[in-house]
């Protein structure tokens, strides 16, 4: 991923779809395209659920996304590194 919005959330009363829900809902609002990455401090998953894929927010034309959440040894605990990753970027990190 080249570029992305970096979103803090250290809220202890919201789970963490709900928290990679919100920072997607913001990067649609701030850059008008659907993100489809949000990478994650290690502790922040589950070890069985590593590379897990979310559910993304509606956006208003009322389709859903999906977004793949992942470890992400150098993103500090309760931020989100969210955007666009290319698939062959994608290919590459799995």
């Amino acid at each position: 991923m080249q570029t992305g919005l970096l979103w803090f959330d250290n809220s202890t009363d919201r789970d963490l779809a709900t928290k990679v829900a919100d920072a997607a809902r913001r990067y649609w609002e701030k850059f008008g395209v659907s993100p489809n990455t949000c990478y994650v401090n290690r502790a922040a998953l589950a070890p069985a659920s590593a590379g897990v894929t979310l559910p993304g927010p509606g956006t208003p034309g009322g389709s859903r996304l999906v977004l793949r959440v992942l470890p992400a040894s150098n993103v500090l605990l309760h931020h989100f590194w969210i955007g666009i990753e290319e698939q062959a970027e994608l290919r590459e990190a799995a």
